[in-house]
């Protein structure tokens, strides 16, 4: 999503002393034995994260869960989602040193990890609050309710002309060509995990999908893998239109950029739901266990609401970037993306390469 970073949790380090010292912190409600958890984490001292979050949104995230486990140092990764898993794998088959934690906005690739044998097993006490769809196999579990939304230039484009529906986007694309020729954006789905997910549910939701594709090759469609990049061109007026971004990262930077736009589509809207798993050769699984449970915590899930703005996925947080407000604002029309395994029909490769195909001949200019 943005340039790859490094969060050496320095800030942690001052505490370790006092932290080792410390009787293990056992959260409210959990099991008493969870105290040997806690204590497993502070002699393991580190946690590595892989994570496609932006380090800006996960730094209070960070802070907070040193805040609760100061002996635990954390080394937190960001980086694109297909360079995840790719890393991740590649590490994987040399035997060497990877991450403790993968957090991504791939659900697909995350859920393929998974079900290829990746993940270490294990029961959060905090999955209970959970919506059903947002856990697998005491595995994998989704973090966030984040909308995929499209975003335009309110300089430029205005009254009418803002796309409401996938409908309104495609009309405007084919009524106003000229206007928007090389002026709209979404993410490079070669690339971005995150942005073929996206298409390709977008396949699975929308009958007029094939239109919009063809809309798309009429404007000469520009692709990016970045998300801030993305919101910068819009910004900018290089380009009038985007489509398909993240709604987290958008809606943040429009309460302070006025010249951005968020439109969260009104006959339906895919939610995504950031996916984390404790990796089977995790060199610290009690560190990552703790802070898979801290992420799913109403404390954690409170944070990711008003200061990640990634919006919560439990219904027990309250605030404005919140699951609770997005079903209050959209109802029936959101589409949560499940964690199972039916978001991997198109990593069969077979049919991933049958899809690109098809959508280049659609959606590349003649």
């Amino acid at each position: 999503m943005f340039p790859k970073k490094t969060i050496a949790a320095a800030f942690a380090t001052a505490f370790a002393a006092v932290a080792l010292q410390a009787s293990a912190q056992v959260p409210a409600g959990y099991p008493a034995d969870y105290a040997k958890i806690v204590d497993g984490a502070k002699k393991e001292g580190k946690l590595v994260i892989y994570s496609a979050t932006d380090t800006k949104a996960a730094e209070p995230l960070v802070r907070d869960f040193n805040a609760l486990y100061p002996g635990v140092s954390v080394e937190y990764n960001d980086m694109n989602s297909t360079e995840i898993y790719n890393r991740y794998i590649s590490e994987a088959a040399a035997g060497g040193a990877s991450a403790d934690v993968l957090w991504s906005s791939a659900m697909d690739l995350q859920i393929k990890l998974v079900q290829d044998g990746y993940a270490m097993k294990y029961k959060s006490p905090e999955a209970g609050a959970l919506p059903k769809w947002a856990a697998m196999n005491d595995t994998a579990y989704g973090t966030t309710f984040e909308p995929a939304v499209f975003i335009y230039n309110k300089r430029q484009v205005t009254g009418d002309e803002i796309p409401k529906t996938h409908d309104d986007f495609a009309k405007l694309l084919t009524t106003k060509t000229d206007k928007y020729q090389g002026k709209v954006i979404s993410y490079d789905i070669e690339k971005s995990g995150v942005g073929f997910m996206f298409i390709t549910q977008d396949l699975a939701n929308y009958k007029n999908f094939w239109n919009l594709a063809k809309a798309f090759g009429a404007v000469n469609l520009r692709v990016q893998s970045s998300t801030g990049t993305m919101l910068e061109r819009v910004s900018s007026g290089e380009n009038l239109l985007g489509y398909n971004i993240l709604g987290s990262y958008a809606l943040v930077r429009a309460k302070k950029d006025p010249n951005i736009g968020v439109v969260i589509p009104k006959d339906y809207t895919l939610v995504l739901s950031r996916v984390q798993f404790i990796s089977k050769n995790t060199k610290h699984p009690n560190a990552a266990k703790l802070w898979v449970d801290y992420i799913l915590s109403k404390r954690g899930q409170t944070m990711i609401a008003n200061e990640a703005k990634l919006y919560a996925i439990r219904s027990d947080v309250t605030g404005e970037t919140t699951s609770a407000e997005l079903i209050k604002e959209i109802g029936d029309g959101l589409k949560p993306l499940p964690v199972d395994a039916s978001l991997l029909q198109y990593l069969d490769q077979s049919k991933r390469l049958a899809f690109l195909k098809q959508w280049k001949d659609a959606a590349s200019r003649k």
